[in-house]
């Protein structure tokens, strides 16, 4: 892509200067019926070094309105990211619907300060996936993302870092490692080159630029982004109707795994008090000593709690929680979005709440309420409840790759048994705040949970993500039965 740029593209003041006039207005009137329109916008610059990205934006960012957007310069990861998945940094970062983000570098220079020379040539793949699968799922929650490369040749990155290095005020921005890099140069437009051509999708393309002249480069850059800004708009006004069948979509290259239905499953199956005490004791005392290793090898592990209301998952996390250490897991309690988690793609709440290598990060509910709850109560459009099987399975496929260990338990009980611990929670005084109305209300929806149950088991019971139904009837049988799962696959791993 970058050898098809003409270098020589130039615009003289004369050329450029009504340009400009026009673009300004237009670009700080788009940004209004951006935020009206609550479309979510990322802007994002890459290139060589002295190619013009900070100037690009500083440039760009005197037409928006400062409450509208937000800057990110991305920078080697500090040591807290390197810990979590490489892409948790910039998934914490997305704007809210109507906000921008606006990159100096970006995932993509985060890629390569991390991975990019070290990987070696023809090994990139598994991270340009990766990045393909967070913009597409990105794009399809609404966002416009706008991705330019700003190109110069060789000899004009030297003569840049030279006259940058002439002027005292500017001097700092170069250094030793700068100019060695100059004769990589080939090598490292080899790589962008590689890199364009993979991520260049057709819902979130490249646009090179030939960033010689300054002129010709923001007038370049200012009309697309302002075009793209129009047509985003006349979009989301011609309002292109939406699917109303269900029919989840799940990429092939994921291999499911056939689960029982929760009609299948004997929820009697329980286990005497005495034995319980004495398999506990043991079961605590054999995870405590896993998770030390755990910590060595710097393997986290993800635990995903979902259920029927009132089926254990607070007693069942408490179990598991005891036998760790304080200071090496976290729960992370999910209730009804918040206004700013609901203004947000709904796996960012989930990105900021992963744990760190060597941690565990146990989940009480989960990404899974939006297959469950949303569908259910219709919170979500069927087309994005259908596309969503689909994207917590890549969710889950990174976190995986990361090398985290997934758990995800179904506690299941039976409608009796809920009405039995219902009523319990309402006559016990320090459980009643366990039960809401919303909580009875739900009980006359019983069959569309358990079909949306079983259409969860169907499209996302992956191999590298199995689901674990627990038979919570008995809630000693279903601790003792999480603790077991837990320990054989943390010792099968390790």
């Amino acid at each position: 892509m970058l050898k098809e740029l003409d270098l020589t593209r130039k615009l003289s003041k004369e050329e450029y200067a009504p340009i400009a006039e026009a673009l300004g207005p237009r670009l700080t009137m788009l940004q209004q019926r951006i935020i009206q329109a609550k479309i979510p916008v990322i802007i994002l610059f890459e290139g060589p070094s002295a190619a013009g990205k900070g100037a690009m934006v500083n440039s760009l960012i005197l037409h928006f309105d400062a409450r509208g957007f937000t800057v990110f310069n991305t920078q080697d990861p500090e040591p807290g990211d390197l810990r979590v998945p490489w892409l948790a940094r910039f998934a914490k970062q997305m704007p809210a619907y109507g906000r921008m983000a606006i990159y100096d570098r970006s995932w993509y220079g985060g890629w390569f300060r991390r991975f990019g020379r070290k990987t070696g040539k023809g090994k990139y793949t598994r991270y340009f996936e990766e990045i393909n699968t967070f913009e597409r799922q990105l794009t399809d929650d609404g966002y416009l993302i706008l991705k330019y490369f700003l190109y110069i040749d060789k000899k004009e990155q030297k003569k840049r870092f030279e006259k940058l290095k002439r002027v005292k005020s500017t001097s700092w921005r170069v250094n030793k490692a700068d100019f060695k890099n100059l004769k990589f140069h080939k090598e490292l437009m080899e790589i962008s080159d590689q890199m364009l051509e993979a991520t260049n999708t057709s819902y979130a393309p490249w646009r090179p630029v030939a960033a010689t002249d300054k002129r010709y480069v923001r007038a370049t850059v200012f009309s697309s982004i302002a075009d793209e800004l129009e047509s985003a708009l006349k979009i989301r006004e011609e309002k292109p109707a939406q699917e109303t069948d269900f029919a989840p979509q799940v990429k092939p290259c994921f291999h499911l795994l056939p689960h029982k239905t929760i009609e299948e499953l004997d929820l009697t199956k329980a286990i005497a008090e005495e034995e319980y005490k004495e398999r506990l004791k043991s079961l605590q005392k054999k995870l405590f000593k896993l998770q030390n290793k755990l910590y060595l090898a710097k393997i986290p592990v993800i635990i995903a709690y979902e259920g029927n209301d009132a089926a254990g998952k607070g007693g069942n996390i408490r179990r598991v929680a005891s036998a760790l250490d304080a200071r090496g897991y976290s729960v992370t309690p999910i209730a009804a979005p918040t206004p700013d988690e609901l203004s947000h793609q709904y796996l960012w709440r989930f990105w900021k709440a992963l744990p760190r290598t060597g941690h565990f990060g146990i989940f009480d509910r989960t990404w899974y309420g939006r297959v469950l709850v949303e569908r259910v109560e219709g919170f979500t459009p069927v087309s994005r409840i259908n596309q969503a099987y689909n994207e917590i399975n890549e969710f889950e496929y990174m976190l995986h790759r990361w090398g985290a260990v997934i758990f995800k338990f179904w506690l299941a009980i039976d409608q009796d048994e809920q009405l039995r611990r219902f009523e319990e929670r309402e006559n016990t005084p320090e459980k009643q705040w366990k039960i809401t109305q919303e909580d009875w209300r739900n009980r006359d929806k019983w069959n569309l949970y358990t079909a949306a149950v079983n259409d969860m088991f169907r499209y996302t019971n992956t191999d590298f993500a199995p689901w674990t139904a627990i038979e919570a009837g008995d809630k000693r049988y279903a601790r003792i039965k999480t603790l077991e799962t837990m320990i054989t696959a943390i010792e099968k791993r390790l």
